[in-house]
């Protein structure tokens, strides 16, 4: 891969999933921020939607390899990545490999999507409680995630990380914004903590990112 670029935004969950693949395989990358709130979001030009992602979303990851090549959702990019080497994020064992998928998909498609921004914007235009929404739907979702997680050692499957703590770290991220307690969820709690140790966990953080402003 040359040539790599990541549309992101410094607090995109799904993009912060993508950095931290990044950053366990040893890929240098370009950083693009896509802002998704001015102007109504830089993510809805037409510009953007033609030249990089129909769904008008991040994050997309675009590399030269005999011609450009593009990526868009961040599941598939982390299966990419991880099929690239040199360090996989699925277990070997089969049934290891699908619970790292089931874990994933519990905040993929069964979290993020109710608390992202499009979606909280939506809840308000029709008269919602967006942040009551978005407590209720991350509480329901890692309790579900806690009672899953029964292959958990050190990270969230096993001892070694997988795509399901790349899911993970940044929905508790979330979590803590809409202000959840987050006690209740002890398996979840130590996994995080584990990978927040390392390297790669480190630089991907949201506060370290080039378009992250000084005060939030």
């Amino acid at each position: 891969m040359k040539d790599v670029r990541l549309y992101s935004y410094w607090r995109s969950s799904c993009s912060w999933r993508v950095r931290i693949a990044l950053g366990l395989q040893g890929i240098d990358y370009e950083y693009v921020a896509v802002h998704l709130v001015r102007d109504g979001g830089e993510q809805r030009t037409e510009a953007y939607e033609r030249d990089h992602n129909p769904m008008r979303q991040v994050p997309v990851l675009e590399w030269t390899e005999n011609g450009p090549q593009r990526l868009t959702q961040s599941l598939a990019i982390l299966e990419m990545l991880s099929e690239r080497g040199p360090k996989s994020l699925l277990p070997t064992d089969p049934m290891a490999r699908a619970k790292a998928r089931e874990l994933a998909e519990v905040v993929n498609s069964g979290i993020q999507p109710q608390q992202n921004l499009a979606t909280l914007q939506m809840v308000e235009s029709l008269g919602g409680d967006k942040r009551a929404h978005g407590q209720e739907v991350i509480a329901r979702g890692l309790a579900s995630m806690e009672r899953l997680a029964t292959s958990a050692g050190t990270f969230l499957v096993g001892d070694t990380v997988s795509l399901a703590d790349l899911c993970l770290v940044p929905q508790l991220y979330n979590a803590e914004r809409f202000g959840l307690e987050l006690n209740a969820f002890p398996t979840l709690v130590r996994a995080a903590a584990a990978c927040a140790e390392l390297p790669a966990f480190i630089a991907a953080h949201p506060d370290r990112q080039p378009d992250c402003p000084e005060q939030d």
